[in-house]
């Protein structure tokens, strides 16, 4: 037994890459939780038994956002039995939706776009132990600080009674038909109907106030688009695309820059941004200040076009007017070959890691303009061929 326990720690500290046993780090956590404020109660109950899962490190590698481009990504999260569901979501709910939307400004359509996307309207919320997801996730070096922060959280939401001990979630530690990381629960989450909690899981009156409430702390504005979708002129200069980049509207269409339909913007001097998730041979989209506040909500660009394409079509509005590209997708392996093929020709794309960010964006972009290439930053398979 006592050598089988030896086995079992070694393994874990070997596939962490931690020097510290869980059972060290446990202890650490447990003093920083007590001067926090948490009983001892509520640790020791948490604690009792508590061993990591390794399959959650498996599940934090692959994430969808990493490795899927714009149109497989878009496709299956807005589809049309979605789109269904999230329109019998509204009408089954429309008073509640309507009373909190008019107390804090964000359409009813838009708050059942993030239930659609984070938990198929609360029909998948994870059926992982939140006390163990995040203990696995803040035991692992690679972001230790970040998920003890949400491990901590969590034994304070459980020491308050305003989450239950045995809460489940996603493997990342999201709970509720929101998703909300324990830190949100905290700092955004509401209890509309006063009874003492915050019922993210199956209290609809909790789980509308709360996503509309953090919404509106992330800087929702009332009464404006998050954006549209948009059609760029030939030989147009793809260094100006980016989130990085701000022009108003009338700028963009002094450029050239149409409605995805082809007709003229609208006379705006609204500060947008021109992205091209796909590069030049995909769609393009102009984004507004809306747009920034999805992206609170989750960094990942296709995650908050996603939302917002389902918000529009849950709005009544058509499908994008960009013809679908099926393109190989990249592996993370990919990626990392990519990324280490730039850096030996000297475009710096930084530390590879297999994740597309700015710097294998502003890598790639000048690799393509020196051979030839529309330089739109995009990291695809034509650009893994051409490294080949």
């Amino acid at each position: 037994m006592f050598l089988r326990f030896l086995c079992l720690v070694f393994l874990t500290t070997s596939i962490f890459a931690n020097s510290q046993s869980f059972e060290d780090f446990l202890n650490q956590v447990r003093k920083t939780a007590t001067e926090q404020g948490v009983s001892k109660a509520t640790i020791d109950k948490a604690f009792f038994g508590l061993t990591p899962n390794l399959d959650i490190l498996k599940s934090d590698s692959d994430q969808a956002e990493f490795n899927q481009n714009f149109w497989h990504y878009v496709n299956k999260r807005v589809s049309q039995v979605r789109l269904n569901n999230g329109n019998d979501t509204l009408k089954q709910n429309a008073s509640l939706l309507n009373k909190t939307s008019q107390k804090y400004g964000v359409p009813a359509y838009v708050l059942v776009a993030f239930l659609g996307l984070e938990s198929n309207y609360g029909n998948y919320m994870g059926n992982e132990n939140l006390v163990r997801s995040l203990a696995t996730l803040a035991y692992d070096p690679r972001r230790s600080g970040f998920f003890t922060k949400e491990f901590i959280a969590l034994l304070k939401l459980i020491d308050k009674n305003t989450i239950p001990l045995d809460a489940k979630g996603s493997w990342a530690g999201a709970m509720g038909a929101v998703q909300f990381m324990p830190t949100n629960v905290i700092a955004y989450g509401v209890d509309a109907n006063n009874d003492g909690k915050v019922n993210l899981w199956n209290d609809k009156e909790d789980i509308y106030a709360s996503a509309a409430n953090f919404l509106k702390k992330l800087g929702w504005k009332k009464g404006e688009k998050w954006g549209r979708e948009a059609s760029i002129p030939k030989n147009f200069d793809y260094r100006l695309t980016g989130l990085e980049t701000k022009r108003t509207v009338n700028e963009w269409a002094a450029l050239g820059v149409l409605r995805g339909n082809g007709s003229r913007l609208p006379n705006s001097n609204f500060k947008a941004s021109l992205i091209v998730p796909m590069g030049h041979r995909g769609p393009a989209f102009l984004v507004y200040r809306n747009f920034d506040t999805i992206l609170g909500w989750n960094r990942s660009i296709l995650y908050a076009l996603s939302v917002a394409y389902l918000s529009d079509r849950l709005n009544g509005n058509g499908k994008l007017t960009a013809k679908s590209i099926d393109e190989p997708l990249l592996s993370k392996v990919d990626v990392l070959q990519i990324q280490n093929t730039l850096n030996i020709l000297g475009y710096n794309t930084g530390t590879p890691d297999g994740m597309v960010g700015p710097k294998t964006r502003q890598a790639t972009r000048m690799f393509q303009s020196d051979i030839g290439l529309v330089a739109d930053g995009y990291v695809g398979y034509e650009l893994f061929q051409q490294l080949q």
